[in-house]
């Protein structure tokens, strides 16, 4: 055995990584191993981190880009003591035991195959799809910046924490890393370090049959300050880069780890062998024996191991996280209206008040676009809640998302001529990271929105299926949702993006038909604490719909409802979302006159609505009336549902085309005229 007891830490880590992968006959243990050096010394000996609070405010974070990896993070949240949470607060139970690791990746285990945020303490964020990390931990830097520059005062520096990010080959080659790291150097988050394994390995093997290009010259282009570690086993170097990197306050730094994949493993360090199956075990056995360790046992723990780790992270972070409390119990007596606002943060709660100025929208038959009366709504929910931050990829003119009112301002450093106690974000044109760095800032218990064109949530799709599956309440705000976007054509009118999007577990949509189902959605949203959102809302104007004469929209919050009637049993029903809601109205009242009982039914959340009893469901759609028309310009996919094998749907079929939108509904068949003839087709169908 090594006499020395930072190399039998270390071993430690490498050996429990093989042994798990070993008995899972799955997972990626040559990272693991190659990166035990350098992630031992950050977490015993840098890491501003309290095991026993794994939430205290003011924690450095840890994010794990590079989430395949995921047994280097759960071997050191087992040798660093990490408590487990239960209801956002640290009981006297350890996040993981031995015999945790030894279920890694299996049902119901706490050791996944992939990190996951809220099913592990310790674990900060989701990760997995590479690149994602890297966009999270520019949001969890920005967020510290943001959060210092409201709460700090000369004397009271409650926020200071640094965010460390593991990443690797792969996620340098993702575009989301470049994205992130552009803004980051932008922005010129200091407090921000990425610690970057060059193991020059992939899964097809080495990286030079598709990746090299020069990283170092890269990111110093990007305006980051950039230092390398020849040696991933020289820890005494790595602490030194360490303290340079938090030494650089004015520009984000890389560090370039240079390690061999697998390390210590006879006969296949250093190849892709190593990345993504277990060693075997004659392999492991050989391993261990060049490691000094017993060939014979897993998952073995060394006596001292766990407390020479934690006499290092654990004595530090209780030091830390205790003068912090002591430090914001003295903050509270000086500021204590900022402290109470922090202590909302921190429960995660609504402020008191955030919808009092939310407006009622007379009717008006000329109407309002409803990204313009959203952009009212925005504005008035976020005067009333301090920590609503967002914006847009460059698209804010458009998408309506510009905080306006006094004070808002725009998040940049001060060499830009701004704060970063600014609200309105500048992502440019990078929707990917976007998302990304919005989950980062929900992550930190802000609240985040960002926008764009609907037909872009393509390019954000992965963020928000993260958003999720770590259920955290980003509102995603995408406006030109259909071919009523007119000149620009097919490339930005989306079609398939509703069907996308209302198919991700876990996300709420509302596409709301007027200014007063708008003001309505905000109302719903944002108490959704446990979810992203998507708001997607038209560029056209939408009539104003008379709530006098039809039905309020705080039916809305139930996802559909019944927006107009007939006297007695209707024999069809009309149903739509959006901007499809006025034509069905107008197919509604010609119907009406001709003497058709039919009803109208605005689905803005089909989520929603299926959230609801059964019973409310058949009443907005009676299981009996079978001659029903669904009428939204996007595809078909989920209508049958709701119509029925017997019903009818007026969508898309195809892709749109370039003209503009009244154009477009003619050649597609969103007109008045069209739906009262397949109203009266079921109506004859049901007459036969």
């Amino acid at each position: 055995m090594p006499a020395n007891i930072d190399t039998l830490c270390i071993n430690t880590i490498r050996t429990l990584s093989m042994d798990a992968v070993q008995k899972a006959n799955s997972g990626h243990p040559g990272t693991a191993m190659a990166l035990a050096p350098p992630a031992y010394t950050l977490w015993r000996d840098v890491l501003n981190y309290d095991p026993a609070n794994p939430l205290w405010p003011n924690r450095d974070r840890f994010v794990l880009s590079i989430g395949h990896a995921s047994m280097l993070l759960y071997s050191l949240i087992y040798l660093a003591g990490v408590r487990e949470l239960r209801d956002g607060k640290a009981i006297d139970a350890p996040s993981l035991t031995i015999k945790d690791i030894e279920q890694f990746r299996q049902l119901d285990s706490r050791t996944p195959g992939h990190p996951e945020h809220g099913h592990t303490a310790g674990v900060e964020t989701t990760t997995g799809p590479l690149g994602q990390g890297c966009g999270n931990s520019v949001g969890m830097a920005m967020a510290e910046k943001w959060l210092a520059a409201r709460f700090n005062k000369p004397e009271f520096k409650l926020f200071d924490y640094h965010v460390y990010t593991f990443c690797g080959d792969g996620d340098n080659m993702e575009g989301v890393s470049s994205e992130a790291a552009s803004i980051a150097g932008h922005l010129k988050l200091g407090n921000l370090t990425w610690i970057y394994d060059s193991n020059r390995i992939s899964i097809e093997g080495d990286t030079h049959i598709t990746f090299t290009e020069n990283v170092h010259k890269r990111f110093e282009a990007y305006g980051w300050h950039v230092l390398e570690l020849r040696d991933a086993n020289d820890t005494g170097d790595f602490k030194r880069l360490l303290e340079e990197a938090k030494a650089e306050t004015s520009r984000p730094t890389l560090i370039i780890v240079h390690s061999i994949i697998g390390w210590g493993s006879p006969h296949k360090a250093g190849t892709a062998d190593a990345h993504g199956s277990p060693l075997g075990a004659e392999e492991i056995r050989e391993t261990k024996k060049f490691y000094g360790w017993p060939e014979d046992k897993s998952f073995y723990v060394p006596d001292g191991v766990p407390e020479h780790f934690q006499a290092g992270i654990a004595t530090r972070g209780a030091a830390a996280s205790k003068a912090w409390d002591a430090l914001f119990a003295a903050y509270r007596k000086e500021y204590p209206e900022l402290a109470a606002q922090l202590d909302t943060i921190l429960a995660g709660k609504l402020p008191e008040g955030w919808d009092k100025d939310i407006s009622t929208f007379p009717a008006d038959a000329k109407g309002i676009a409803s990204r313009a009366s959203s952009a009212k709504v925005l504005n008035e929910v976020a005067v009333n809640f301090p920590w609503m931050i967002g914006g847009s990829a460059d698209l804010s003119p458009s998408t309506k998302t510009h905080l306006t009112f006094d004070g808002a301002g725009d998040f940049q450093p001060p060499q830009w001529g701004a704060t970063y106690g600014g609200r309105n974000l500048h992502f440019g044109v990078r929707e990917h990271v976007m998302g990304s760095i919005c989950n980062g800032l929900a992550l930190a218990g802000l609240r985040p929105y960002c926008s764009g064109f609907l037909i872009f949530s393509d390019y954000m799709k992965p963020p928000i299926r993260l958003s999720a599956l770590m259920k955290l309440p980003v509102l995603y705000i995408f406006t030109h949702d259909s071919i009523g976007v007119g000149e620009d054509g097919p490339t930005h009118q989306p079609i398939e993006q509703l069907a996308q999007l209302r198919a991700t577990p876990g996300v709420t949509l509302i596409r709301p038909s007027d200014a007063n189902e708008v003001a309505e959605a905000w109302r719903t949203l944002i108490p959704l604490q446990d979810r992203p959102s998507v708001l997607v809302l038209s560029r056209q104007n939408l009539p104003t719909i008379c709530r006098k004469t039809y039905a309020p929209a705080s039916g809305l919050a139930k996802g559909a409802y019944v927006l107009a009637d007939a006297d007695g049993t209707p024999d069809v029903i009309l149903m739509a979302t959006g901007s499809e809601v006025g034509l069905v109205v107008k197919a509604y009242e010609q119907l009406k006159a001709e003497g058709v009982k039919a009803r109208v039914v605005s689905m803005p959340s089909w989520d929603l609505f299926e959230a609801q009893p059964k019973s409310y469901r058949d009443s907005v759609l009676p299981p009996g009336i079978t001659a029903r028309v669904a009428v939204e310009q996007a595809a078909q996919l989920g209508w049958d549902r709701y119509v029925g094998l017997e019903g009818a749907t007026l969508v898309m079929h195809s892709f749109g085309a370039s003209a503009p939108a009244e154009e477009l509904e003619v050649k597609f068949g969103f007109t008045v005229d069209a739906v009262v003839a397949e109203a009266r087709k079921q109506l004859a169908r049901k007459a036969s």
